[in-house]
């Protein structure tokens, strides 16, 4: 019998429990189904004893971070706040598992720690939706891509939830065949499995159960925008309405004004970069599409109740506390 492929997940603090789940469990159903060992897995951690997920949760660990097994195929898995626990053992531990051959993936946030040691230079890569902002504007060097996952570089990367689930039913069947997959698929309860081609968040189109054409564009046009934001005037008159239709579309079917979707936007695109990035609030404000600070800090509080200022505090207090809590 063929020797089954080991598979080792380096647990990085907060790292996200779906999609956890969703690595291990279609390969334990592989074994099971199959009714052979497949797949044999175990995990790491920085301290070689135990890994706290991001529901508070923690997982007991066979490894750390600085004395790992031999393995198939490595996968970094963290959650938010992921820069902060890049450790000089989760460095080593990544350079030496490349150095080996092993295989290596990223999932949830992981491709953004495989980024960071330069190891997805010049690739394309998937993150969580979530993150985008932020990797785009620190890794350009990077393609980073809609998809829910990337299997076609040498180094795999999911963007996490159940989207880690696809990857790997993508594994087994590439590995063991298409019949297994569904299978495996099947015992999950898991009837739509989805393709690398398909994307994370739902069409502009799907959210809102419409098939409009020009308010697709024209919202489209306003994600492109963003650090220099056009008029809606503009953006009606390059997709070939009138102002006013813009206005009645929008208003029908997102209950608010293009140019109020146009600033949430704007806004949306702020608070990720604050949460995901060290860069100032002046230069979060001009990526944002504001020359002035002041008014950048007024339309934020205006929209999330607070001045950027205490968005980041808060982001720094949330870790802290998190960090100290005993379980």
């Amino acid at each position: 019998m063929k020797k089954p492929q080991h598979f080792l997940f380096l647990l990085v603090e907060e790292f996200a429990h779906i999609a956890f789940s969703c690595a291990v469990e279609p390969l334990r159903i592989a074994n099971l189904v199959s009714g052979e060992e497949l797949y044999t897995w175990s995990f790491a951690s920085e301290d070689g004893a135990l890994a706290t997920c991001s529901n508070g949760s923690q997982m007991l660990v066979q490894h750390s971070f600085d004395d790992l097994p031999n393995c198939d195929r490595a996968f970094v898995l963290s959650g938010g706040n992921m820069t902060d626990y890049i450790t000089p053992n989760l460095v080593g531990a990544l350079r030496q598992l490349r150095l080996k051959g092993v295989k290596l993936g990223g999932l949830c946030s992981g491709a953004w720690i495989l980024a960071e040691i330069g190891f997805l230079d010049g690739k394309r890569a998937a993150i969580h939706w979530e993150f985008h902002d932020g990797f785009v504007e620190r890794f350009h060097n990077i393609s980073l891509i809609n998809s829910i996952f990337v299997a076609d570089e040498n180094i795999i990367t999911a963007s996490g939830g159940t989207a880690t689930a696809d990857l790997m039913l993508h594994l087994v069947e590439i590995e063991h065949g298409y019949d297994l997959s569904l299978t495996v698929a099947d015992q999950m309860v898991y009837s739509a499995s989805r393709d690398a081609e398909s994307t994370q968040k739902r069409s502009f189109q799907s959210r809102y159960a419409v098939r409009n054409a020009y308010l697709a564009r024209a919202v489209q046009m306003m994600k492109d925008q963003i650090e220099e934001p056009v008029s809606t005037t503009f953006i009606a008159e390059e997709i070939g309405i009138s102002a006013r239709q813009l206005e009645r579309l929008f208003g029908k079917y997102t209950h608010t004004s293009p140019k109020k979707y146009y600033m949430d936007l704007r806004m949306e695109r702020a608070r990720h970069l604050l949460n995901q990035t060290e860069a100032s609030i002046s230069e979060i404000a001009l990526a944002c599409g504001f020359d002035n600070p002041a008014y950048f800090s007024k339309i934020f509080r205006s929209t999330y109740g607070h001045p950027p200022s205490q968005a980041r505090q808060d982001r720094i207090v949330t870790k802290a506390a998190y960090q100290s809590v005993s379980f």
